[in-house]
């Protein structure tokens, strides 16, 4: 397996495709970052570029996990090589790069598997399905919340000097967190409009957006509220889900669920011991399915094509002051 781009989830992936039994070779052009990543996992193969990468061969697969801008022509370089993709989030800058993307993928046939990693948290496969049970009525109102102060990423370097700082290598909330997005659109499809602010507000030293509030209608008369920011503590990931039968809380820490369906504050707790790389293995087993051709990606190319569209339409709200229709909800 290829590992492109040996920063942080580069070397995540070569830990865990290693544990399934994978030899690996890594691309970065920082020879420091291909070092560091060879400390961890050994490697049989260290390039600076995929080019040299690929014309080296003996290749099964190929992870991209370099910063958003560089997605488009290594993914394209490796599907025109034959070689199935796992392709982390988000698929690129924009809707029309990444487009070209999904222009390769059917051009040569090669499957991408997308890492939006959270369809394959567990307890947020126990919400879906019980939101599909009709656990807590009909819904009216969803609030995804993730908020965590940039500077505690990454705490072995300056935030500045982490892709998340750039415009250029494609960093920000609203990109990088589209995470959130891609879980709407898994739970509930399309919303008919989205409105939306995408500002850089705090004191951090980033060129990029920190903040990003937005509203998705839903014909059926569900609302939708995201916030993304960079610039929290303590750290939060939650999603509130209102129903006419109830209400339903899941948080990432503490690691639970909560359902609650009386007046007063009785709730019915769910708490899972689950770790987050387990997400980050169960989509490495899947990337293995997709190159043995034992399955087909299970998040696609055309599910990051979706997110990619719904985050053009909040950059247009938040650029011109105005509600954006994104069309007929999907069933």
């Amino acid at each position: 397996m290829l590992i492109v781009g040996s920063g942080s989830v580069g070397k995540r992936h070569a830990r865990n495709l290693a544990s399934l039994g994978c030899r690996i070779s890594c691309v970065d052009p920082r020879a420091e970052r291909r070092e560091e990543l060879a400390a961890e996992t050994p490697v049989v193969g260290s390039h600076p570029t995929i080019e040299a990468a690929l014309a080296a061969g003996g290749l099964d697969g190929v992870v991209i996990g370099s910063p958003t801008a560089f997605h488009p022509a290594q993914t394209i370089a490796a599907l025109d090589a034959g070689l199935p993709v796992l392709l982390e989030k988000p698929v690129a800058k924009t809707a029309a790069e990444a487009r070209t993307i999904y222009d390769a993928q059917k051009r040569t046939g090669v499957p991408v598997l997308l890492g939006y990693t959270w369809r394959w948290w567990p307890p947020l496969l126990q919400v879906r399905s019980r939101l599909n049970e009709g656990t807590i009525g009909k819904l009216r109102h969803v609030q995804f919340h993730m908020s965590a102060h940039l500077a505690d990423w990454h705490p072995w370097e300056p935030y500045q000097e982490f892709f998340m700082a750039s415009a250029a290598q494609g960093g920000g909330a609203l990109l990088d967190e589209s995470h959130w997005i891609d879980l709407m659109t898994w739970f509930f499809g399309t919303p008919a409009e989205l409105s939306g602010r995408v500002e850089k507000i705090s004191d951090l030293d980033i060129e990029t957006d920190d903040n990003v509030d937005a509203l998705a209608m839903y014909p059926d008369g569900l609302r939708v509220s995201l916030h993304l920011d960079l610039y929290g503590r303590p750290h939060e990931k939650y999603i509130r889900f209102i129903g006419e039968g109830g209400s339903l809380f899941w948080s990432a820490d503490p690691n639970r669920i909560t359902i609650g369906k009386q007046s007063g504050q009785v709730w019915e707790e769910e708490t899972f011991t689950c770790e987050r790389n387990d997400m980050f293995v169960a989509v490495a087993r899947e990337f293995l399915d997709v190159v043995a051709g034992r399955s087909k990606p299970s998040c696609t190319l055309a599910d990051g094509i979706k997110v990619m569209d719904l985050i053009e339409a909040i950059r247009t709200s938040s650029a011109e002051g105005c509600t954006v229709q994104t069309g007929k909800a999907d069933a």
